[in-house]
């Protein structure tokens, strides 16, 4: 029988979701040699390798996909179960949140499917709506927390990076073109560019850096939803910055899709939550499940 420590799990665990023994070491708090040796150690029981390592990126290998399912699965739960060993048990669990539409309907759904496969009696209070109102109900108290995109710094309001998406242009897929893994703003001059209504704080930040490079535009069409803006540029209307969390909508229809460079812009997925207020623990096992969850749907999905 295998002899594996928790310690050796959650080190593999941390690895897989950041891609980065640095960054790995940095969230168990040992230094970067120290998680290596934990790394090794279990590379050696299981007599296989679980990472590729290059100067640049870490990579799981075919066993160490394999070996992250199981772990995910089952490590959370455990930590979970151990934690509350000779507690009273607790006769209701509640979680209530706010987060973007297109992200309820989407990656959030079939996370909180999994996760309410291992809390079944879990109450959860769910309100779909924009960014704006999901601060204000935050602020107000009246949601443990918020998830999404906020670019308004609200005093009291701590902000928790869950994952960082970037901005990249779609096209549409034209015979014999070549594709672009990189494209300079400055290369979107004089190009026929569909955009998102002014008022959305996504907009604001694509006309900056635009205006940034140089490009003045005068928008092909002004639409009001991700989705519309990714089929007008399929029907063939233009072209359009989006983030890069709407690739595996992109990659499902006739585009081809271009990582925006000079500069990368970084693109935050939030929790949100009052500064002065503890979250309870279903809702800090909820945050740290969440981040992995769509640290591997990113991952599966090619998602720079």
């Amino acid at each position: 029988m295998m002899d594996f420590t928790s310690r050796q799990l959650k080190a593999f665990l941390l690895v897989a979701q950041h891609r980065s023994f640095t960054r790995a070491a940095g969230a168990l708090f040992i230094t970067p040699s120290g998680l290596s040796l934990l790394i090794r150690e279990l590379e050696n029981q299981l007599g296989t390798r679980l990472f590729e390592r290059t100067t640049r990126q870490v990579l799981l290998t075919k066993p160490g996909s394999q070996l992250l399912i199981a772990v995910e699965r089952n490590l959370h739960a455990l930590e979970h179960a151990m934690s509350n060993a000779g507690k009273p048990a607790e006769t209701e669990l509640t979680l209530s949140f706010g987060a973007p539409p297109s992200w309820s309907s989407g990656v959030l759904a079939q996370a909180i499917k999994e996760f309410r496969s291992r809390h079944p009696a879990l109450r959860l209070h769910l309100v779909d709506v924009d960014a704006a109102t999901i601060q204000q109900m935050v602020e107000a108290g009246e949601l443990d927390m918020g998830l999404g995109f906020f670019f308004k710094h609200l005093p009291g309001i701590r902000r928790i990076p869950l994952f960082r998406f970037s901005l990249m242009v779609i096209r549409p897929k034209v015979a014999n073109a070549l594709a672009r893994a990189t494209t300079n703003w400055s290369a979107l001059k004089g190009e026929r560019i569909l955009a998102l209504q002014p008022s959305l704080p996504i907009r604001q930040l694509v006309d900056k850096h635009l205006a940034r490079a140089g490009v003045v535009y005068e928008p092909t069409l002004v639409l009001n939803y991700l989705n519309t803006q990714i089929a007008m540029v399929e029907a063939g209307m233009g072209i359009a910055i989006v983030p890069s969390f709407a690739l595996p909508e992109c990659q499902n229809r006739k585009l081809v899709m271009s990582r925006l460079v000079n500069p990368v812009v970084p693109l935050d997925f939030l929790q949100i939550r009052r500064g002065g207020k503890e979250l309870a623990p279903i809702a800090q096992e909820f945050t740290a499940f969440l981040r992995s969850y769509i640290s591997n749907w990113a991952a599966r999905s090619g998602i720079l």
